[in-house]
């Protein structure tokens, strides 16, 4: 059984621990707010650009273009939305198995993080790390989804890989937050249908919903029939919007992702807080039924010597 001090240390070991938890979900829930509001605020923009662009595309008729083909190399880009930190429950490995889950071979997978933490996961299970850009997460503003988009895009167009894929969560709400794997380029267009095809990856399509971050498609389009007429021409009309339409999407998941990291985070220091709390209590009891039961020992011995003297 633990002596008295092993349980009051241990106990003011917990307590330690408990005010820092405590401390770290203060800290977290206020950045929650200001996140959530950053993701709230921009994200009828880029429900706007995504209808846009696939009502556009949806009605442009057969157009042979790179960004609705896709390339010929049979690898695949990822950039990976994760955190710079741990302590935030199971969110950094939830992204991680978007990739290592999709069925997509190493050997065909490059991965542009934007996080520490996935990025480590990932290099120790042997995928091949092209770039970091670990430093976004403190801050992401849209000159780093442009950033991240024009590499990216440069080794598509340049061949050196086929598809784009955007791994990151989805915030819903506070305690809602869905891992999503998106498919940004090839853009694939079902033009019997007149619907968009390329938004999500084949195998988490179905789970994340039809395009993640984006809202659901609205009441159907009484001229999507009509073709979509480009000036000066249809190729380099796409050569300037897909960039931006591709830009736009990583800039809100960057958005999403920081909202969803500071909501997980508060998730599990509260529920690390309460944990603490719990184990104060028993250890408190312990404490209680030990320190009794050495009074009561002292009261027997007291009582036995003064009946022998007597």
């Amino acid at each position: 059984m633990a002596s008295l001090r092993d349980i009051k240390q241990r106990k003011g070991s917990i307590q330690s621990t408990q005010q820092i938890t405590r401390a770290m979900k203060l800290v977290s829930t206020v950045k929650l707010q200001k996140a959530r509001a950053q993701a709230e605020t921009v994200q009828p923009y880029f429900d706007c650009m995504y209808r846009t662009v696939t009502s556009m595309l949806a009605r442009s008729g057969n157009f042979d273009h790179p960004y609705l083909k896709g390339g010929g190399s049979p690898k695949k880009a990822v950039v990976v939305l994760s955190s710079n930190r741990g302590l935030a429950g199971g969110y950094n490995m939830n992204v991680a198995k978007l990739l290592t889950e999709s069925g997509f071979s190493k050997e065909n997978v490059k991965v542009y993080a934007v996080g520490r933490k996935a990025r480590e996961i990932l290099e120790r299970k042997g995928y091949e790390i092209a770039a970091d850009y670990s430093q976004v997460m403190e801050g992401p503003v849209y000159g780093d989804a442009a950033a991240i988009c024009g590499e990216v895009l440069g080794a598509f167009t340049g061949g050196q890989i086929g598809e784009i894929y955007l791994a990151y969560t989805r915030f819903q709400n506070t305690v809602s937050h869905v891992p999503t794997l998106l498919r940004l380029l090839p853009v694939a267009v079902d033009g019997a249908a007149g619907t968009f095809a390329g938004a999500g990856a084949p195998e988490a399509s179905e789970k994340a919903g039809s395009a993640g971050m984006l809202a659901e498609a609205g009441p159907a389009d009484p001229d999507a029939g009509v073709l979509m007429n480009y000036e000066p021409s249809q190729e380099q009309a796409l050569n300037l919007i897909i960039p931006k339409y591709v830009a736009s999407l990583i800039y809100g998941a960057l958005a999403e992702a920081v909202a969803s990291e500071n909501g997980a985070r508060m998730q599990a220091m509260d529920s690390a807080t309460g944990n603490a709390q719990e184990m104060i209590e028993e250890l408190t009891l312990r404490y209680n039924r030990a320190r009794q039961s050495n009074i009561t020992q002292e009261l027997t011995e007291i009582i036995a010597g003064a009946e022998a003297l007597s």
